[in-house]
């Protein structure tokens, strides 16, 4: 606040501000004040030499050093949990984020302002910087009093290409603070084995399914309880690879009719006949689908009213009350190309079981290629998003929300060779910054053992509802004209 001093003539006036700036002593105080340890490692230094002469001190930081080394080279998966990152935040901070590197960097991309009163220039500080891998760093920035989030969002490409990195991300934590999220280069350099299936149904936890690692280097994982999901990817980028691996990693709970699968694969069948055995309804065709939402749907109602008889609000995952799971593979098919009247029928059917079903552990995991209003009517009702390689950058924010583009899911980016499939986004719950993932590539063979391994029990004589696709011995089979078998 300005002050105010008496005027020779009566009143008061405002008195000119100073263009004074605050003094290089003092500003060096308020430094040293934040960053103690610059103070104090060189005193306790000086105190030791001056305590017990220079070779004790010298031994001690030799052993240390020495220390490090070693555990760096004998046993690099602990010294990359637990010191790399540490190392790792304290270099990038003093070499990249400070100074008249980190000054020059924000100046040249017009993110600094000039103290009118002064003439001095106003840099956001970085508070914190942390380097959890070598692809990633995360900073929290205090903007300088007159910015906001959006512009600095604006100028993220310049931002990204002034520091040399590969996208920069720009979220708001909390009043005047940024966090931002710089990816030096492509975190995935090399392809992600499948998930493996786990030995029991005890080990699955059905609201965190491991099915790849993140950007950060953690376990991308997937929950499918309470929760509906729509992938969206361009053909190649890896759509079977998230189905696939979630099977694999709820196997044991398929096996012991825990969890109950349910598909459409209007396709003809051809990216879901491998796992054929592991499914409770499969459908094919349109009216076959429609008849197997139906039954979906009922389903959800009968265990709703079984609920109210209980008197529960949830029911617990038991063979009697399994987790009911319905995957549409190209929902496209489903929900907009087919036939008007049974695309209708099958968009009311969806519709009812995307709005009701999270309490009746009934969920529904889409995968669609262009996630549009006109393809997908229901993508609002999906609780989780995610998005894999795209052709346009309109459906990174029709996947992720508003938005998300612009704060670093750069998905229509993402290479559509088989190099890169199986990566994409996904937005944090939390920060509501987009995360970037990479699902563990599934081969045949790893398909044709889940099915061997994870096949659910079915009494002796029992008739599944699948699509009759021709075998070997149909093939090899001849009939002569009147449809009787040729026993020649």
């Amino acid at each position: 606040m300005t002050s105010k001093t008496r005027h020779p003539r009566g009143g008061t006036v405002a008195a000119r501000p100073s263009t004074r700036s605050t003094g290089a002593e003092i500003r060096a105080l308020a430094w040293l004040m934040r960053h103690p340890l610059f103070l104090l490692a060189p005193v306790a230094v000086l105190v030791a030499l001056r305590l017990s002469g220079p070779i004790p001190p010298a031994a001690v930081l030799s052993g240390l050093a020495l220390a490090l080394i070693v555990w760096w080279r004998a046993h690099p998966a602990t010294y990359d949990r637990w010191m790399a990152p540490r190392v790792r935040s304290v270099w990038r901070r003093w070499t990249a984020y400070r100074g008249r590197r980190w000054r020059g960097v924000l100046d040249d991309c017009d993110l600094t302002r000039e103290q009118r009163r002064t003439g001095t220039i106003l840099t956001p500080r970085v508070l914190r910087v942390r380097a959890v891998t070598p692809s990633i760093d995360t900073l929290s920035v205090r903007m300088v009093r007159g910015q906001d989030a959006d512009t600095f969002t604006e100028r993220a490409p310049a931002l990204a290409d002034a520091l040399g990195a590969h996208r920069v991300a720009v979220t708001r934590a909390r009043p005047g603070v940024l966090s931002m999220v710089i990816e030096r280069r492509m975190p995935f350099p090399h392809t992600l084995p499948a998930t493996p299936i786990p030995a029991s149904s005890d080990l699955v936890d059905l609201r965190a399914l491991d099915i790849g690692d993140n950007e950060r280097g953690e376990p991308f994982t997937l929950c499918v309880r309470g929760k509906h999901v729509l992938v969206v990817g361009a053909s190649g980028s890896g759509k079977g690879s998230l189905l696939q691996n979630q099977l694999r990693a709820m196997g044991p709970m398929i096996r012991d009719g825990l969890v109950r699968l349910w598909a459409i694969d209007l396709k003809g069948g051809t990216e879901t006949d491998l796992g054929a055995p592991l499914y409770h309804r499969w459908a094919t065709t349109m009216d076959q689908a429609v008849a197997l939402l139906t039954d979906f749907r009922d389903s959800m109602i009968d265990r709703q009213a079984w609920m109210r008889a209980e008197k529960v609000r949830s029911c617990p995952v038991t063979t009697d009350t399994p987790l009911e799971l319905l995957v549409i593979d190209e929902m496209a098919m489903l929900t907009a190309y087919g036939d008007r009247s049974a695309v209708r029928e099958a968009l009311r059917l969806l519709a009812e079981v995307l709005t009701q079903g999270r309490a009746a552990d009934h969920t529904v995991a889409g995968y669609v290629q262009e996630p549009t209003k006109d393809v997908v009517d229901v993508r609002d009702l999906f609780t989780t998003r995610i998005c894999l390689g795209v052709t346009a950058a309109s459906h990174v924010d029709m996947a992720l929300g508003d938005g998300a583009r612009d704060r670093g899911a750069l998905a229509d980016q993402i290479p559509g060779d088989e190099a890169h499939a199986g990566i994409g986004f996904v937005i944090d719950p939390i920060t509501r910054l987009p995360i970037r993932f990479r699902a563990g590539f599934v081969t045949d063979h790893d398909i044709d053992e889940l099915a061997a391994r994870c096949a659910p029990y079915r009494p002796t004589g029992q008739v599944l509802d699948f699509p009759h696709h021709p075998t070997q011995d149909d093939t090899d089979t001849e009939h002569d004209e009147n449809g009787q078998e040729d026993a020649s």
